[in-house]
Order: C-alpha cells, then structure tokens, then sequence
C-alpha cells in the first residue's frame, strides 16, 4: 500500500465491521485497507466513536458475537478472519497482543502478578516448569523498569504506570510480533505517559516488534510513530509518513485535527480552529465521503459518490475527491454552515 523497505507484517485488505443492534447495523469500520511493517509504529488517529478500537479488536478477532466482519485480515501470509478457535488461542499472546486503555480492569484483581505471567507462559508453552518461566518473567520486569520482588504484589498494590508496564510485559512475554496500543496512556499523568511513550520505543528498538498505537491524541503520535493512519468514521481519510503528513496534510478533516491542537506559538490574537459540524450517525451514515457535511471544502460529487484511499506521493494516501479525477473537480466549492 506505501512504499516502503521493511517487509509487510500485516495485510488488511478490504476490512468491514458491522455490530448488530436494535438499531439497526452499525458500519464500525468501512472497507478499509492498509499495511503495518515490520519493526515500525503506526498510530491510528481519529475522533471517539470512529472505529479505532474496532479495528484493533478485528485484528485479534476480539469482537462481540453480534458482529458481522468480512475483508481479510493477512497475518504471515495467513487471514486470520478464516481461523479456527484453536488456532486464535494460539495466535493471540504468541503472534499479537494488545495492552488494553486501563490495565486495572484487564488484570485479574485476586491473582498476583507473578500468576498472570507465568499463566500466560505456560498456556502457550506448556512443557516450561514454573521455575523457568520464573526466571524468564524476572528479567523483563526488571527490563522493564518493575523490581522484581513487585511481582510478587497484587493489581491494587501497584501504580497506574507500574500496572501499565505488567500489561507491556504481558504484551511481551512470548515475544510477539505485532503489539496494538488501544488507548494505553490515557489513565497516565503526564510524566509517566513520557516514559511510557520513551518504553514503546525502546521496546521496538530491542525486541524488534511492530506497534499499532490507536489514539485520539494526535500529538502523541507525533512524537512515537513512523505513519500515521487518520481515521473518520470507520473509514481511512489520510495514511503516510509522519513527516509528510504533518508537513502537508491533505484531506481537510486532517487539517482541521492539526490545526486544533492548541500550541504554545499561539499568541492572543489566534483563535483555535474549531471543526464544524459533529461526527456522523453511524446507524444511518450520510452517503458519498462521510466527512462532506462538515467539510470547507465539499463538490456536489462528495455527497453522492465515495472517493478511494489512492495514492497522492510514494509516502502520503489520501481519501478524497480534491485528489481525484471527476467531472465536477473544477467546480467550486460549496459553504458548509458552522
């Protein structure tokens, strides 16, 4: 999908996620495509409500059985939409992982922490004795900044950072091959989202595995990842390098994300961009590009057809009529009501 020198890890090629409700379908994530590399970190960005965690949780298989999922999903050569129970045990702790947004309810509040480990170990490699995986958990933690007499301590007895680093060592203990970030700093201050962010890096650095990072936090993919994927309401709008993107987004609503977040340059005469309009019904989304009517810079040919996520730049896609070729391109643009 870009181009790129490290290998693809995974394929998503044409990935719809539909939840059944007494609503009606809800269209979570929209034919999506795109690639996660090897040894690289990718943040998916979008607003709340726009099919981020879907998307990781369609990754893993994780989702709800009232949900309809087609697409494909190529892992190693492998689509996982076509696996077996048996063979998702398998795949989820020693292929992928995910550290969930608040490790205090992902972790099991009467098991110390030592247990979930060696639990995890043993579930996947069932001839280890205990004591090996002992060993094996006691280096990580420590690697990972937890001394190793705190495995021995309870969820509660353990910090929010602290917590965060069991779920990374967890992530890691069967030394996987794709990691998905949901959400992981948002219980975390300020200064131990810093060092959490510094960990990730290192992690990749060390291990060599690649991470999916899903936020709403813009800024902090600025900092960590290598691409960036926007997303808007279960589609993909904008995908790149995180140097072309921020140096030259392109679709309007990746404009408008940039251009409200606050910034210290910001003198008293600035006013911050406030995006018009709210995120669609997903129940009954608006036909044509979902982001039309809340977009400056709408055609008439954006609320009737759907454009294609194509290629712009060898490292920047777009998803957007401005970017392609139709009757209507010349046409001026339409005011959106703020």
């Amino acid at each position: 999908m870009m181009d790129n020198e490290k290998e693809v890890l995974v394929e998503i090629r044409d990935l719809d996620v539909r939840y059944k409700t007494r609503l009606g379908p809800v269209s979570a994530v929209d034919d999506v495509s795109f690639d996660i590399f090897q040894g690289e970190i990718l943040g998916l960005v979008g607003e709340s409500g726009c099919g981020k965690s879907t998307m990781g949780k369609a990754l893993m298989r994780l989702l709800p059985p009232a949900t309809d999922i087609h697409g494909k999903v190529i892992f190693d050569g492998a689509d996982v939409l076509t696996f077996s129970e048996d063979q998702l045990r398998d795949f989820r702790g020693r292929r992928i992982s995910m550290i969930f947004q608040d490790p205090m309810t992902s972790l099991n509040p009467v098991q110390r922490i030592d247990n979930h480990l060696v639990e995890t170990i043993q579930v996947h490699e069932p001839d280890t004795k205990e004591t090996d995986a002992l060993s094996r958990i006691r280096g990580l933690v420590e690697r990972l900044g937890i001394q190793k007499e705190r495995i021995e301590d309870f969820p509660h007895q353990l910090s929010g950072g602290m917590r965060q680093r069991v779920m990374i060592s967890l992530g890691l203990v069967l030394n996987p091959s794709l990691i998905i970030a949901d959400e992981a700093t948002t219980s975390l201050d300020v200064i131990v989202e810093a060092k959490f962010l510094d960990e990730l890096r290192e992690i990749l650095d060390e291990f060599g595995v690649s991470i999916l990072v899903i936020t709403h936090n813009i800024a902090l993919v600025a900092e960590l990842a290598d691409r960036i994927a926007v997303m808007y309401a279960g589609r993909i709008a904008e995908l790149g390098s995180i140097y072309s993107v921020f140096d030259n987004p392109l679709h309007p609503y990746t404009k408008g994300l940039l251009q409200s977040v606050p910034s210290i340059k910001l003198d008293e005469r600035e006013v911050l961009y406030k995006m018009p309009g709210e995120p669609p019904n997903l129940t009954h989304p608006p036909p044509g590009c979902r982001f039309h009517p809340r977009c400056p810079e709408v055609m008439p040919i954006c609320s009737n057809h759907t454009p294609s996520l194509l290629h712009v730049t060898s490292k920047q896609m777009v998803n957007c009529w401005l970017y392609q070729d139709h009757p209507e391109k010349d046409q001026p643009t339409i005011e959106v009501a703020t």
